[in-house]
């Protein structure tokens, strides 16, 4: 072999081990910070019950989306010769979304490693245009279905199932103008790339000048060819583009029914039956919505630690729910991260 791929090799080995010691940092933080003691902790585990397993199950359901999204982009740009199945890239799924709720920053540790580890299938010039697409398109459907929320608080205001106050009225107004502004933003990345515009950005942030001068002299020309890339797939491949953007939506969808078993466990359905049920769901949507919309706003802290527990207290306040229930959800929804987080390491270490 020869010593430049061992070399190459050896690297990869070293930031592989270098992910999985963060990963399990975070998890040895998370466990330290919690805001419960282990009792408390036990509690509310025991008061989920067998609610437990459709809460971590349908997790794997979400993720199983994901991949299908990332794999669409993957599969519009496929060469024959090197081809990558859907099992590897479900694994790789559910280990960068464990980085990424393990690190600061959310991206800066699971879209490197699903570079690194793609690139050994499809090459890093595939990998990187793929790996930047999909978070691109993951973040792209945040927006639409924040946007999609808001119409349905206004459809549940005007049938007078939720409340209408000049601060929820403000609010609306303001995430409203926030996801207006987010699709124009990604209409002209999709139209002209956004991987060299990207570096350039982050060399505006002190530490980081000198090594995106140098990122850019060295690698422009592959920057380019991605912004191609991302272009080519919104304008040459539409199917693939909204296949992708279709199944990063929906995944929100499912994900609120995690909400809604939580809420069901409190005896909470709205009256009961189908109709009562499918309320109990589109409160559960929004919920959702508003959480991740305030963790997303301060997503620098590790698993958004503080942040996606006030979320929840505040948007089950907002629906007229006791903020009890706010507390127990956020508790669950951290276990059930730090559950997932290490099935992600575990994931890492198999070969």
């Amino acid at each position: 072999m020869p010593r430049r791929l061992v070399n190459m090799t050896w690297t990869k080995q070293r930031l592989n081990n270098l992910f999985f010691c963060i990963g399990i940092t975070a998890v040895v933080v998370m466990m330290l910070t919690f805001d419960v003691s282990l009792s408390e902790l036990w509690q509310h585990v025991c008061h989920a019950g067998y609610w437990m397993v459709p809460i971590l199950g349908v997790w794997a359901v979400i993720y199983a989306i994901n991949a299908m999204s990332w794999f669409a982009i993957i599969r519009s740009t496929d060469e024959p010769d090197k081809p990558v199945t859907f099992r590897r890239i479900f694994r790789l799924t559910i280990s960068g979304y464990a980085l990424n709720y393990a690190t600061p920053m959310g991206g800066l540790g699971g879209e490197p490693y699903r570079i690194m580890e793609l690139s050994k299938d499809i090459g890093t010039q595939r990998a990187t245009s793929s790996v930047i697409l999909y978070a691109m398109m993951h973040i792209f459907a945040h927006f639409w279905f924040w946007f999609a929320s808001i119409i349905l608080y206004l459809a549940l205001a005007v049938i007078g199932d939720l409340a209408m106050t000049p601060a929820i009225a403000i609010a609306l107004t303001l995430t409203t103008v926030f996801c207006s502004a987010a699709f124009a933003l990604f209409a002209k990345g999709y139209r002209k790339g956004l991987a060299v515009k990207t570096i350039r950005i982050l060399g505006k942030v002190p530490g980081l000048n000198g090594w995106s001068r140098r990122f850019l002299t060295t690698h422009e020309a592959q920057l380019k060819i991605t912004d191609t890339q991302i272009a080519a797939l919104y304008a040459e491949n539409r199917r693939a583009f909204y296949v992708s953007l279709a199944l990063e939506f929906a995944s929100r969808i499912v994900q609120s029914t995690e909400i809604l078993f939580m809420l069901l466990l409190f005896g909470i359905d709205c009256g009961g039956g189908v109709e009562g049920i499918t309320l109990a769901f589109l409160h559960s949507v929004i919920i959702l919505a508003c959480t991740t919309l305030m963790a997303n706003l301060i997503g620098f802290l590790p698993m958004q630690l503080g942040v996606q527990e006030g979320g929840f207290v505040v948007s089950i306040a907002a629906l007229g729910l006791p903020p009890a229930i706010g507390i127990f959800i956020s508790i669950i929804c951290r276990l059930r991260e730090i559950i997932w987080i290490i099935i992600g390491l575990i994931l890492m270490r198999l070969r």
